[in-house]
């Protein structure tokens, strides 16, 4: 039954964008309709009052100053974060009101209306709602048995979601390849260090999303797999010879670019001196290597002429430390464009009124830039006409119907099939990697006591309550949270407990999977607290080891922490994810639990296969 708020939001879009209005035949556009259309904003906060910088007010309706916005300067997309995608009625309704915007437009040209939802660490949709997927290292984990069966799956799902809320790009899939154990910012994101299994997960992937109506990002080009700088916070760099990057980074994006060609790629803030060794001045006046979004030796030379990708070019976010720490917008803009870049995401900032004006002002720094060479007039058409055939292709519109719209989407997201899939994977990817003694599966009687170690209270509460739903015994929980806890009392628990289950997720959140930049200002203590955890984690291993306790170690996310604690343990499985996705009257439930508490209890079997080397 639809609510009021679906209701009268019908009948407002309807009201507003019927007829059914499709924008793509169009006469040339004036050179500041191509600017416009080059610009993919974020508008994930809004204040009418006070300092943008304070502003933490999700923007879930498009306010009338925005809308103008959009309308005024022909804007090409927007992104939408976790803050404005709260249920199914207000996105459909959001997106509607931006397509609307655009519809005003001198263009009338439709909206990229994007979305970072690549399953697992990353997902903008609530959890609760969509669904989300334990991400591309436990697809990786199922290759030896299923092969691309998942990857193709979890796109087909993702993307009819998507398309059911008015969203048609998806910056997805992640085809870096995870060499660095120390990679704080992809890890499990990645499908694994085989660059040509990723290239057959990423084209599987590609192909779900846009055999399905969702223009796909591959990324991040031309590599991120070996950085052990996160680029939303510094600028990372990349060593490898010219021979080892072609072999390893850029194989992924060749192979898949031949077969596969996705709509878009997303370039890396990333030093890459094999591959460009030019330097730039930077804000505070050093002279630095250029990041692969800036360089048109990559960008041009490489990926559109060697590689041949006559798709667009996405810059990753313009707001990351590993650009706006060394630029000021515009000229960052600039150099993206200069080197052959079709799309500057995210270059601005905007949350209040008055930051309009920065738009304003950046539209009128680009048309200079281009009158006074130091962007090419006819670089910028052919940019803009690759953007606008893009949506051509994929049959953008500025309107669709909103009943028809609202009625799928309660039908398709979420639905029991969809969840299905996502609890097969979860299963097929949990990796057995020890069991000595035949430990797994735990053989409980009831009244045993089991004491769990968790990264935090809830994923206690998730594999207790999965335990329970399927275990035939009533049985005792405690639980030791690494967030906070009392060590006496862990200490007593350990003591009295048959079965002692341990989890451990590393490396820290980074800021793309909490949301971006704005989540970093919000908790400056956030990585402290996590980075404390794996030395409480050994000691209580040690104590459990010391009394000889049945331990069962779990890796909740890269799986590379097992080298680290695995000789504590008599059985060591990995699980590549530990996301919630319902937390509600006490129930917190998630795959990856459900999955876990089914392996542990042998109720179903551990497939996987570590698709990374564990190294002592």
């Amino acid at each position: 039954m639809l609510n009021k708020y679906a209701v009268s939001s019908i009948a407002f879009l309807i009201g507003c964008l019927m007829p059914l209005q499709s924008s793509i035949a169009q006469p040339a556009l004036t050179l500041e309709q191509q600017l416009g259309q080059k610009l993919l904003l974020d508008f994930r906060y809004f204040c009418h009052q006070g300092a943008s910088k304070q502003c933490r007010t999700p923007m879930t309706q498009l306010p009338n100053e925005l809308a103008n916005a959009i309308s005024k300067y022909n804007i090409g997309g927007v992104i939408l974060f976790s803050e404005n995608t709260q249920s199914i009625e207000q996105i459909i309704t959001l997106n509607q009101q931006l397509q609307h915007a655009a519809s005003k437009s001198s263009s009338a040209l439709p909206l990229f209306i994007s979305v970072d939802q690549e399953g697992g660490r990353v997902a903008r949709l609530p959890r609760d709602v969509a669904t989300s997927f334990t991400g591309n290292m436990s697809i990786g984990a199922t290759f030896e048995k299923h092969d691309s069966y998942f990857a193709a799956q979890t796109a087909k799902v993702m993307a009819t979601e998507l398309s059911a809320l008015g969203i048609n790009v998806n910056y997805a899939p992640s085809i870096d390849v995870n060499m660095n154990p120390d990679n704080p910012v992809i890890n499990v994101r990645s499908f694994g260090e085989d660059p040509k299994r990723v290239a057959t997960l990423g084209a599987a992937q590609v192909a779900g999303f846009e055999n399905n109506g969702i223009i796909s990002s591959l990324k991040h080009f031309p590599g991120h797999g070996d950085t052990n700088v996160d680029s939303h916070t510094g600028l990372p760099r990349v060593n490898h010879s010219k021979e080892v990057i072609y072999q390893q980074d850029l194989a992924p994006f060749k192979q898949i670019i031949a077969t596969q060609s996705p709509g878009m790629i997303m370039t890396a803030h990333i030093q890459y001196p094999a591959l460009d060794s030019s330097t730039f001045t930077s804000v505070d006046g050093k002279s630095m290597i250029k990041p692969a979004t800036m360089s048109r030796k990559i960008i041009t030379d490489i990926l559109r002429h060697e590689l041949n990708y006559n798709g667009v070019v996405v810059t990753d976010a313009l707001d990351m430390a590993g650009i706006s720490h060394f630029f000021n917008p515009t000229q960052a803009v600039i150099n993206t464009f200069a080197a052959g870049v079709d799309i500057a995401l995210m270059p601005i900032e905007i949350r209040s009124i008055d930051d309009l004006t920065k738009l304003d002002q950046l539209i009128t720094d680009l048309v200079t830039a281009v009158k006074t060479k130091q962007l090419n007039q006819q670089e910028i058409t052919e940019s803009a006409q690759r953007i606008t055939a893009l949506k051509s292709k994929f049959k953008l519109n500025t309107s669709f119907n909103a009943i028809n719209a609202l009625v799928n989407a309660k039908h398709v997201i979420g639905s029991k099939a969809h969840r299905n899939i996502e609890a097969q994977l979860a299963v097929e990817a949990i990796t057995q990697v020890k069991n000595t003694h035949n430990t797994l599966p735990l053989t409980l009687k009831a009244g045993q006591h089991i004491h769990i170690i968790m990264p935090d209270t809830r994923k206690c509460m998730a594999l207790q309550q999965a335990l329970q739903s399927i275990s035939k015994h009533t049985l005792n929980y405690t639980c030791s949270s690494l967030q906070g806890f009392d060590p006496q009392q862990a200490h007593t628990d350990i003591n009295k407990a048959d079965v002692v289950i341990a989890g451990n997720a590393t490396p820290n959140q980074s800021a793309v999977e909490i949301g971006g930049m704005d989540d970093l200002k919000n908790d400056p203590q956030f990585a402290l607290s996590n980075a404390q955890q794996p030395k409480a984690l050994e000691s209580l291993l040690k104590v459990a080891k010391k009394q000889n306790k049945n331990t069962v170690f779990i890796s909740l996310r890269a799986p590379y922490d097992i080298a680290e604690f695995s000789d504590y343990a008599h059985a060591v499985l990995a699980s590549y994810a530990y996301n919630i996705d319902h937390d509600k009257n006490d129930i917190v439930t998630g795959p990856a639990f459900t999955a876990l508490a089914h392996v542990l209890l042998g109720k179903l079997p551990a497939n996987g296969t570590l698709p990374v080397t564990i190294k002592k």
